[in-house]
């Protein structure tokens, strides 16, 4: 069964070696685990349901309680502690198009305002319930998740939004076909999520970010059907796709998408190689991803972030050997590692393998082979249970990123890493951070950082510091010229700095779709704008 209070498969553990433990200690100092809820004690807290009876529409805490909050840092911790001010009033589990448009009519007829809901995976506060006089209904699309056409020839899928990556995937390899879009949420996140978020999968320098692989599809709105025709190319106005994509369900909700599919490759596959610095892999990325090699992933981690990896990993006696092997090589304690994939035939892999080796060579990278790209690839949608064991463990952890020029990557990185370090110094705590590049374009790459602070016994000083360090890294990346957000989306935690990005008139623009489309604020309210 999946957690309420957390990420994923209550069955599925993620084990913590004690070198990995000591590890924590060294960074961060020892923690104790906090007390947990029960979702029986959570549940008692729910009130009574505000909303009129209608069929589709469920009202039992339960329910009410697993669609309250996403897994945001802040989510967890008011889920773990039971303190959910704000819940929901009912869950509807539409089963099509029509059923969506049937829920349209009873929220506005009845003045009530609607949360479209996913996989539930939202990191930002897409789908979180907030204090209002207003009741609220959260539009869980899960089981709308058909493939209901397959246009071979055009290489085009219509699929219900609400499916999930591994249905998705599984439908389409049936067929020979796959869409390549795995972010690390993909176990749960679902195509609609994926569009409404503007999200971006682990693979997308070769497959493609979702703004790309996007089509058309339809959206149900309070002004009536939206119908997105999909075509190769059109020179007929403003693209219309622009309006769902990034949407956050703002604008109505999104139940049908055509995408671009392409047939499985040949052949997949994902090396590593160890950089002397941080400098020197940089330096590689940019000329690989200017080659147009059938890359499909470049991750460069920072030789903090390389460090953690290994020592999270286990295995110690081989590390030491690896350890000993790269020094001998040039490549000693400020060592970052390179995760890369590559697909297409298995020609074009073969060589184009030999041309990633002489590149990153010149840079002075040393080739590690396939274990530490298959160790990766196994284990790549199982990194987000460790939080979970982090958690119990008796820390904190959390994710930011962004997107900037190359010219500006290396000062953000840097000032990301020593904001967030000493971020929590005032009050004697340590805070872990380390960081990779986990997108590579011609022009520029996105920033992935990862923190980790011990819990509170407070819960609201567990929030408090998380405050204080996500406001830290929001200045720097704005102040750097960063988008807010490269794959996570605007929700409610990056709607402050938004208007940084987008300016006055930009955001005036956001407002007057939204009047257009949504006359009654009753979609989604409190977010992107």
């Amino acid at each position: 069964m999946r957690r309420w209070n957390g990420w994923g498969d209550e069955a599925v553990p993620y084990p913590l070696h004690e070198g990995a433990r000591r590890f924590l200690h060294q960074k961060v100092g020892e923690a104790r685990p906090p007390r947990d809820a029960t979702l029986d004690e959570v549940m008692a807290r729910v009130p009574e349901s505000r909303l009129p009876s209608h069929p589709l529409v469920n009202t039992e805490p339960g329910e009410r309680v697993r669609h309250a909050r996403g897994q945001s840092l802040p989510d967890w911790i008011v889920m773990r502690s039971g303190r959910i001010e704000h819940f929901p009033d009912g869950v509807a589990h539409p089963r099509d198009s029509q059923e969506v448009g049937v829920l349209l009519e009873y929220a506005a007829r009845n003045g009530i305002r609607l949360i479209p809901y996913g996989g539930g995976t939202s990191v930002v506060g897409h789908i979180n319930v907030y204090e209002g006089e207003i009741p609220i209904l959260v539009v869980d699309l899960g089981r709308m998740n058909r493939l209901l056409r397959l246009d071979e020839e055009s290489y085009l899928a219509t699929f219900e939004a609400g499916v999930r990556g591994p249905d998705l995937e599984a439908a389409l390899r049936a067929e020979g076909y796959t869409l390549g879009h795995y972010p690390q949420s993909f176990e749960y996140s679902t195509l609609g999520g994926w569009i409404c978020t503007r999200s971006s999968g682990q693979q997308s320098l070769g497959y493609g970010r979702i703004e790309r692989l996007f089509a058309g599809g339809r959206l149900e709105t309070f002004r009536g059907t939206f119908v997105l025709p999909p075509f190769p190319a059109s020179a007929a106005g403003p693209d219309l796709r622009e309006l769902v994509l990034g949407s956050e369900g703002r604008f109505g909700i999104l139940t049908e998408a055509t995408i671009r599919v392409r047939a499985v490759p040949e052949s997949e596959d994902f090396r590593a190689i160890f950089f002397p610095d941080f400098e020197s892999g940089r330096n590689a990325l940019k000329q690989l991803v200017r080659r147009r090699l059938p890359l499909t992933m470049l991750r460069l981690s920072t030789a903090e972030e390389t460090g953690t990896t290994l020592a999270l990993a286990g295995h110690e006696k081989l590390l030491a050997l690896l350890d000993r092997y790269l020094r001998v090589r040039g490549a000693g304690g400020e060592k970052c590692l390179l995760i890369y994939g590559l697909a297409g035939s298995r020609q074009e892999v073969a060589f184009a393998a030999k041309r990633v080796r002489g590149i990153a060579g010149r840079s002075g990278g040393i080739y590690a082979g396939r274990i530490f790209g298959k160790e990766w690839h196994k284990s790549r949608f199982k990194t987000p249970y460790l939080r979970n064991t982090l958690w119990e463990e008796g820390y904190a952890v959390d994710t930011l990123e962004t997107a900037v020029p190359w010219s500006r990557a290396g000062g953000l990185v840097k000032e990301i890493q020593e904001k967030l370090s000493a971020g929590l110094s005032a009050i004697n705590e340590k805070v872990h951070v380390f960081t990779h590049l986990s997108h590579a374009y011609i022009d520029g790459c996105s920033i992935y950082t990862t923190y980790v602070y011990r819990i509170a016994d407070d819960p609201e000083e567990t929030l408090r510091r998380w405050r204080i360090l996500k406001e830290l890294a929001s200045r720097a990346i704005v102040g750097w010229g960063g988008t807010i957000s490269h794959q996570h989306g605007v929700g409610r935690d990056h709607l402050p700095y938004l208007q940084v990005e987008k300016g006055e008139l930009g955001m005036s623009l956001l407002r007057g779709l939204g009047e257009a489309l949504d006359p009654g604020k009753l979609m989604n309210p409190g977010k992107l704008f």
